[in-house]
């Protein structure tokens, strides 16, 4: 479709469009996080240790990384109705492959299909939105669709529990499918296709390069807190992963028309949105996984109190996310970029000071600050960037941002529990009953120094309205 048909598109068909791709956005962002909470129950299921159970979601995030890059071929190269509806049947054959799976590789199947579907309806919403609204509507859309895709992921795993305990685990599959067979029958009725066809062939080397490059970084990050950067199972994919992607990246700047367009990488506005949203990832993912083991393991409450803790920067998450896309379409990225990073500083350096006698409310009061700051910062960065490239280049600008940012956050889950265990162990004599505290401690203090560094960027690498938002 043409951008002079785009632009009229009616109002209430770009509505159904947008509804669609919130309501299949909940569905796939719940079954990204729920299996967290599963996992006991799928291990004793299908009798398989829990280091082979945990694949159900570390599987998951490997395809995901893996499907990521292909998808900005896929959006370029299909029809958007077509693609989008192909996307949610995999998820749909995915869910029912895992509810009728009597045994465990039947289930890894059924949750490598949802991965792969997810990535393509994931790439496309974010461009179809980026598409379809004028640039001044942009940050508003994407703040609201950001509040059902990291809200739902957020709140999935207490949902899951209370579900699981009433219903059982498969109860969280029955939930997902229904939502998107329903969303499968408004994409029949209101999608169209907005986004221009590119006749290109399909580069296979392109393809498989991208797998051992994205894959193979992910793998290996995800490998790392549990066997070390020196072996086998951490080191060698991390390292095929690097030389492959150096491989990929070579190849696409040599192509007339690369299977993943890195060049755009050139603009400054996009590659600072791609740098900070890395940093933004490696830092929220860190401190996603220390704040249930601070309350956990640190200071031996149940899950049902580390929910509270953190069930109220969930909801800080929901109500600033919508919010922040307004104001960057009313005042651009600066301000909102510097007030984000530095409550983000603020947050984590707070943790640096907590002890075993700090009360729990302290805590979570510095995770509701650190949970509005990532709200704030999350899709204005994707918008601000995005908008600095094409449009014919917005399906990679949109698949290779989440891809980095993907990989960011396997890297921050790993490293700052490693840090946290390190720290822990060196000082078990000088700290005893304490040195999981310490170790905490420690671990935030180079989260706060990952979030000085994204204030950096914030105040010396963007600048006023009119320049940042200049496409």
């Amino acid at each position: 479709m043409e951008q002079n048909e785009i632009s009229q598109l009616t109002h209430r068909k770009r509505t159904l469009i947008f509804i669609n791709l919130v309501v299949s956005g909940i569905a796939t962002s719940i079954l990204s996080t729920a299996m967290t909470t599963a996992l006991p129950n799928l291990v004793e299921y299908f009798g398989v240790s829990t280091a082979l159970g945990q694949w159900v979601t570390s599987g998951y995030s490997l395809a995901m990384g893996m499907v990521m890059p292909l998808t900005a071929f896929l959006i370029t190269r299909f029809p958007t109705k077509k693609l989008y509806m192909t996307g949610i049947g995999c998820f749909i054959i995915g869910i029912l492959l895992s509810i009728i799976g009597r045994n465990f590789a039947l289930m890894m199947v059924g949750r490598v299909l949802q991965a792969c579907g997810n990535g393509v309806l994931l790439s496309a919403a974010q461009v179809v939105i980026l598409t379809v609204y004028p640039r001044e509507d942009r940050g508003t859309m994407m703040g609201t669709y950001g509040l059902a895709t990291t809200a739902a992921p957020i709140i999935a795993p207490t949902i899951a529990g209370l579900m699981i305990d009433a219903f059982g685990w498969k109860s969280i599959f029955y939930l997902v499918l229904v939502i998107m067979v329903i969303s499968f029958v408004i994409s029949a009725a209101a999608f169209a296709d907005v986004l221009e066809i590119e006749h290109k062939k399909f580069d296979f080397l392109s393809f498989a390069e991208s797998i051992f490059a994205f894959g193979g970084i992910t793998l290996g990050v995800g490998n790392l807190s549990s066997y070390g950067l020196v072996s086998l199972q951490a080191g060698l994919p991390l390292l095929i992963g690097i030389v492959v992607c150096a491989l990929f990246v070579l190849r696409q700047c040599k192509l007339p028309k690369p299977f993943l367009d890195v060049k755009i990488l050139r603009s400054w506005n996009y590659m600072i949105s791609v740098v900070a949203s890395m940093v933004l990832y490696l830092v929220m993912m860190g401190s996603s996984v220390m704040m249930p083991l601070y309350v956990q393991s640190v200071m031996g409450y149940s899950a049902v109190t580390s929910g509270l803790v953190t069930l109220p920067g969930s909801l800080a998450t929901a109500i600033i996310s919508p919010l922040a896309g307004r104001m960057y379409d009313r005042m651009g990225i600066r301000k909102i970029f510097i007030a984000g990073a530095a409550a983000l500083v603020i947050s984590n350096a707070g943790m640096v000071f907590i002890t075993m006698n700090t009360p729990l409310w302290g805590a979570a009061v510095l995770n509701v600050i650190r949970n509005l700051a990532i709200g704030s910062l999350m899709m204005p960065l994707l918008t601000w960037g995005t908008s600095s490239v094409a449009t014919t280049k917005i399906a990679d600008a949109s698949s290779l941002l989440t891809s980095f940012r993907t990989i960011a956050g396997s890297i921050g889950s790993a490293v700052f529990v490693g840090i946290m265990a390190v720290a822990s162990a060196g000082a078990q004599a000088a700290y005893g009953d304490a040195a999981a505290m310490h170790g905490m401690n420690v671990a935030f203090f180079w989260m706060a120094v990952g979030a000085l560094i994204l204030l950096g960027i914030a105040i010396f690498c963007t600048k006023g309205k009119r320049q940042a938002k200049a496409s």
